[in-house]
């Protein structure tokens, strides 16, 4: 700790002097170049590892004392790690690279995680949390891109022959990105090819991730590459993707596994393997299936492939047994049977093969190579960037073999505590729990017509505001159980603890202009009922008694969706940047670029609704329920055999969202005293004196926004405009008990959910 004359001699430097800190990014830079963690900074300083991640991403500026300190810090890292090699030169802002997270050390920094200094004490009765071990650093939040490093016990794949590009033109145009195209914003981010850059080269990928096969035999890859492919059967296909394509990519965890080559094909490229143009029944379109007596079905069988438990669908991943570290899986997509669903992929479909091929291979390269809808790839990158297996080496004998990742979820199923599950699941139907349910769900809430005054509804406009990737928002920094879950009676409620608890809040009052954020529907609850913590916690930050009944808590804990954070975030921000859509953008600037920012480029539009796609339906996958009309209650269905089926991960999503949306609801009541009219999930609807948001959300007298309430901008977390309608409309839904702000965009915002 410093001391009095330490502190007072820094704060008259500051007054002879002004101190100046070269840029964000060039603080990032110094602090991994010297090879110093954010933690490690933190402690040095004094101050918190977030407070670190600000001053590197632009959130904050440190205070004195810290603020000579670090700059003396940044001088002296600058004087030894010069950007450009010539000393003198590191410190000047816009110098360095942009910075990564490479120096995060797992989720050893979060309350409550394992490993974290002031871990979270155990309720009153309970057992000590076991400590588990860090998550291993870079790996853990790493650029994706960077060349993979095997485990000790890999063994070096041998070289296959790299498929060259064909020295022909292509079957069809091949569309280019020009520099109009990408919007006028696009030049305040620096070059395009910083953000749609190929990752690191890898010699056994040399062709990128995937192609799209049409029916004269053209592959048509990223980057403008156009391969031959002389299959005419699907085995043959599958031999020519595996040995001669050059096809793939590298993992995205050291202790992770290379993405299978990804071939799409168009309907004549079906056709010319045998396959139907289309899949016919009455099921959906996307669990069809082609029977098992078909040609190629028998062709695949024959050449001793298999096909996983989905069959052959739209999504067939054919596979053999892996030879050593060598994995033998192709992943096939066929666009006529609509593996590209439009909510999520709009246009996609329709587009020429260069172009399906550009929309994919960007998403590969930002998100991860698709495995199937958008939902089952968000889930595939959870655990691809938390492998739950590492190689690990015995100490006795030296031999290595496979352990836990820590971190991760493990590679075993858990089955979730009786309120977390479903009522058909069989932990339910087996004890015959009766006790309640987890109802952490999005607000869906409409505000009481009676409660509306005259001079609300005189006003001419209801305006919608959208949060960008809410969910997405939730999971920043979000501690979650890793372990089984526990009972408790009677414990003490601890909001570092990831669980559910059983509380009565039916005692907490509510303005009835807003929604209580303790339920969904917004209604007063009436009992005790089970919640998540971040609910219970949000309670006692509103200043009330707490009392849990009992509790289901989980000892081990950590920031599980940390990497799923990071990466899918900076997809999104940088495809927004990509159409125009840039974080240096005043308000005004940004309502006109959202405005055009879907004109810019089809492609990159496509890749955005994907990436958002990506992120809602990753987290609803975390609590799948049974599908098909066979499925009898009590019977486990095949997604309970995946360690990442985990409803009580999904609730704390969930929770903290509903809970950082009604956070931004009462500020805004206190610093406006404006009220809002309904909300769904991440939209609210607010009576306006004009039709933009300008005109009712909070400003300073500098003309900067008032923290706390809602914010434009391109980041998760910010908002966006969503539509605006009149009041007389608005009022008018709500006299029908219908939600305006399900239909303020127009069309049915539940049904369209891909946007």
């Amino acid at each position: 700790m410093a001391t009095e004359e330490e502190l007072f001699a820094s704060v008259d430097a500051l007054l002879e002097e002004e101190p100046q800190l070269p840029s964000p990014a060039e603080r990032a830079r110094l602090r991994e170049a010297a090879g110093i963690t954010q933690a490690r900074l933190a402690a040095a300083l004094k101050t918190s590892t977030q407070s670190v991640k600000n001053w590197e991403n632009g959130r904050s500026e440190p205070k004195p004392p810290r603020l000579e300190a670090y700059q003396r810090l940044l001088k002296g890292w600058a004087a030894k790690y010069p950007a450009s090699g010539v000393p003198g030169t590191a410190d000047v802002p816009g110098t360095a690279g942009v910075p990564g997270t490479a120096g995060v050390s797992g989720t050893a920094d979060v309350p409550g995680t394992a490993g974290a200094s002031g871990a979270a004490p155990v309720p009153a009765g309970a057992p000590q949390p076991v400590e588990a071990a860090a998550v291993d650093g870079p790996a853990a939040h790493g650029p994706a891109t960077a060349a993979p490093v095997e485990a000790p016990a890999a063994r070096t794949a041998p070289a296959r022959p790299a498929a060259r590009p064909v020295a022909r033109p292509a079957a069809r145009p091949v569309a280019r990105p020009t520099a109009a195209s990408r919007g006028p914003a696009s030049a305040s981010r620096g070059p395009a090819a910083t953000r749609t850059a190929k990752p690191a080269d890898d010699p056994r990928f040399p062709n990128g991730p995937l192609a799209v096969l049409d029916g004269d035999g053209s592959a048509y890859g990223v980057d403008g590459i156009v391969l031959d492919c002389p299959a005419a059967t699907v085995p043959e296909l599958v031999e020519w993707a595996l040995r001669e394509s050059g096809l793939g990519a590298p993992r995205l965890n050291r202790h992770g596994k290379d993405s299978d080559p990804l071939i799409v094909l168009t309907a004549s490229a079906a056709v010319r393997l045998g396959l139907p143009e289309r899949l016919e029944g009455h099921e959906q379109r996307r669990s069809l299936r082609l029977p098992e007596d078909h040609p190629v079905v028998r062709q695949v069988a024959k050449a001793k492939w298999r096909l996983t438990q989905r069959g052959f669908g739209p999504w067939a991943r054919i596979y053999r047994t892996a030879q050593g570290d060598r994995r033998q899986c192709v992943q096939l997509a066929v666009l006529s049977w609509d593996a590209l669903d439009e909510r999520s992929w709009p246009g996609v479909a329709d587009m020429e093969p260069a172009d399906v091929a550009r929309v994919l291979g960007l998403y590969a390269r930002r998100v991860i190579t698709p495995r199937g809808s958008t939902a089952v790839s968000g889930l595939e990158l959870m655990t691809a960037l938390r492998p739950p297996t590492r190689a690990v080496q015995d100490r006795t004998t030296g031999n290595w073999g496979s352990g836990h990742n820590p971190g991760s979820l493990g590679t075993e199923p858990m089955d979730p505590a009786p309120p977390e599950a479903t009522p058909e699941h069989p932990v339910v139907v087996s004890s015959g729990w009766s006790g309640g349910f987890l109802d952490e769900e999005a607000y869906q809430w409409v505000r009481s017509v009676d409660s509306l005054t005259d001079e609300e509804c005189t006003l001419p406009y209801a305006v919608g505001l959208d949060l960008n990737t809410a969910f997405l928002a939730a999971a920043n920094r979000l501690v979650v159980g890793l372990s089984a879950p526990d009972h408790f009676h009677a414990p003490a409620f601890n909001p570092k603890i990831p669980g559910s608890w059983l509380v009565d809040l039916s005692h907490v009052g509510q303005d009835p202009r807003l929604p209580s954020p303790f339920t969904p529907d917004g209604e007063r609850p009436t009992g005790p009922a089970w919640y998540q913590t971040h609910t219970v916690a949000y309670a006692q930050e509103l200043g009330h008694d707490v009392h849990p009944i009992e509790a289901y808590l989980r000892r081990e804990t950590g920031a599980y969706l940390d990497p799923w954070h990071d990466r899918l975030r900076t997809a999104y921000v940088d495809t927004l940047a990509d159409l125009g859509v840039t974080r240096d953008l005043s308000d005004t600037e940004f309502l006109a670029a959202m405005e055009r920012h879907k004109d810019v480029d089809p492609v990159l539009t496509a890749v955005l609704a994907a990436v958002k796609a990506t992120v809602k339906g990753g987290v609803g996958k975390l609590r799948e329920r049974p599908q098909g009309r066979r499925y009898q209650e009590g019977e486990r269905w095949p997604a309970l055999q995946r360690p990442t089926w985990r409803p009580d991960i999904r609730a704390a999503v969930i929770s903290r969202a509903r809970i950082n949306m009604h956070r931004k609801l009462r500020n805004m009541a206190a610093m406006t005293g404006l009220y809002p009219l309904a909300v769904l999930s991440d939209c609210v609807v607010y009576p306006s004196p004009g039709d933009s948001p300008l005109d009712f959300l909070p400003y300073a007298a500098s003309g900067k926004p008032q923290p706390g309430g809602f914010r434009l901008g391109p980041t998760p977390g910010l908002a966006k405009p969503e539509g605006v309608r009149s009041m007389l409309w608005a009022v008018g839904l709500m006299e029908q008990g219908l939600n305006p702000a399900r239909h303020i965009k127009g069309g049915d915002a539940v049904l369209d959910e891909g946007e």
